[in-house]
């Protein structure tokens, strides 16, 4: 009896020892899925807290937890409102990633742990000149339309999507229909993901039609000059054609994610990236693209501080888009990929922008002809325009013309973004429809059907 205690004990502190040894390897070496996943949690709730406002355990649990990787289940999130951190890491300790939060630029995720570094990349953000007695897009005020189909296609939640944030139907250049999802409001800045790339490339137009940036600059960075890239133009990043090797799988450890939660210099990561395909002759869809992409136009801008600002002088403010944060990563890079937040009523207020050719109020803000040039097919895609912008509706990038064959008009175009968020612009209909929500892709969900019956209903 006694041997079998012995043998029992001895094998309980064997087990405590691999534990102990486990926990003490995940704490001094975590793999680097954890990091992915800790950053990940700590910047989405970095940004919902501080950008959004709302609670931190509500947007871990929905936003971080629910739809994404069973790691994410295990991470635990610690928010210092004083100090405008949050840490994340699996168990609350393990393979711990901060975020940090910034007057005027939102939060950035901290790879290296410098969290004064990065606090330094801030800018001074003016009160906001929302005027909110007047209509939309000078204020806030809507005189949503009576129309009982309209109200009806609105109310149906197959329609409009699991998870549906915001809705707003503009027409004619006024909001005629809007919805909210619980929790949300017209006030409730939301994430547009990979709308934000559309954005970023109306923001090169700036540059364009000032003169320090063209379509047919090469040479793009240093590093570039002394093989095949420099042949890479302004025009093949714009059109997702530069030929550069870039992993977009959001699945694991891959070159986005590896990118956007555990590199310092997101431009410098992919600026690295080798040739795998022809300059110019093969499509593929990169958000290290368009990271590079903001370096550029940055650098264009010349002097740094006045670089932080472009958006929001150059764009946001001419507009009214007045609660729109553009995020950086730590060096101050803007990750013109991924991270715009903004209400809904300001995601319509850059689809109507769009809609009249880059015009607002009057004024030419991106040069004559720059939207129907980013709306052109690119060479390498009959799917996707010159311009970081999408021709196909959401799931028919396989299927060329099937928004059509479903009865949207010929020249709808859409702003995409993950987890179902759409902007469909329609200038034949003087249409714009955003949608924005919590979908993700495996539930299926179309957004070009809710759009056809509205255009049906407002033509």
């Amino acid at each position: 009896m006694r041997i079998v205690v012995k043998i029992v004990k001895w094998l309980l502190g064997l087990i405590v020892l691999v534990i102990a040894a486990l926990f003490a390897w995940l704490y001094i070496a975590p793999p680097e899925l954890i990091r992915v996943g800790s950053g990940y949690s700590a910047k989405i709730v970095c940004s919902n807290v501080f950008i959004a406002g709302r609670d931190p355990n509500e947007v871990l649990a929905v936003d971080v937890q629910a739809p994404g990787h069973p790691l994410l289940r295990l991470m635990r999130v610690s928010v210092d409102k004083n100090r405008g951190t949050v840490s994340a890491g699996l168990f609350g300790f393990l393979g711990k990633s901060v975020a940090v939060a910034r007057d005027g630029l939102g939060c950035a995720s901290v790879p290296d742990g410098d969290v004064g570094k990065v606090r330094r990349t801030a800018i001074q953000a003016g009160p906001s000149a929302v005027i909110m007695g007047d209509l939309w897009p000078e204020g806030e005020r809507v005189e949503a339309s009576q129309d009982p189909v309209v109200a009806k296609l609105l109310d149906d939640a197959a329609l409009i999507g699991t998870g549906m944030r915001a809705v707003v139907v503009v027409k004619n250049g006024r909001v005629v229909a809007e919805r909210y999802g619980d929790g949300f409001s017209a006030r409730t800045p939301l994430l547009g993901w990979s709308m934000t790339k559309t954005v970023n490339a109306a923001i090169v137009g700036t540059l364009v039609k000032d003169g320090k940036m063209a379509f047919d600059n090469k040479n793009l960075f240093a590093p570039w000059k002394a093989d095949g890239r420099a042949a890479i133009s302004l025009a093949d990043m714009m059109a997702m054609s530069s030929g550069l090797e870039f992993n977009e799988d959001y699945g694991d450890v891959a070159d986005v994610t590896r990118m956007l939660y555990l590199e310092p210099d997101m431009a410098g990561f992919a600026e690295s990236k080798p040739l795998a395909a022809e300059v110019g002759k093969q499509f593929s869809y990169s958000s290290g693209t368009a990271v590079m992409l903001s370096r550029l136009w940055q650098d264009a801008v010349g002097d740094k501080a006045r670089a932080l600002t472009w958006p929001r002088t150059a764009l946001f403010e001419p507009l009214g888009m007045h609660s729109a944060v553009l995020e950086t990563d730590e060096l101050g890079t803007f990750v013109g990929s991924s991270y715009l937040y903004a209400t809904a009523h300001d995601w319509a207020r850059f689809g109507q922008f769009l809609l009249q050719g880059g015009v607002w109020n009057g004024n030419q803000i991106l040069p004559a002809g720059f939207v129907d040039w980013m709306r052109e097919p690119a060479s390498a895609s009959k799917v996707y325009g010159k311009g970081q912008l999408w021709i196909e509706a959401p799931g028919d990038e396989e299927n060329p013309g099937a928004g059509v064959a479903a009865g949207l008009p010929k020249d709808t175009y859409w702003m995409e973004g993950h987890d179902g968020q759409t902007v469909a612009i329609i200038p034949s209909e003087q249409l714009v429809v955003v949608r924005l929500g919590l979908t993700p892709a495996k539930l299926g969900y179309r957004p070009q059907t809710m759009v056809g019956a509205l255009v049906k209903a407002l033509h």
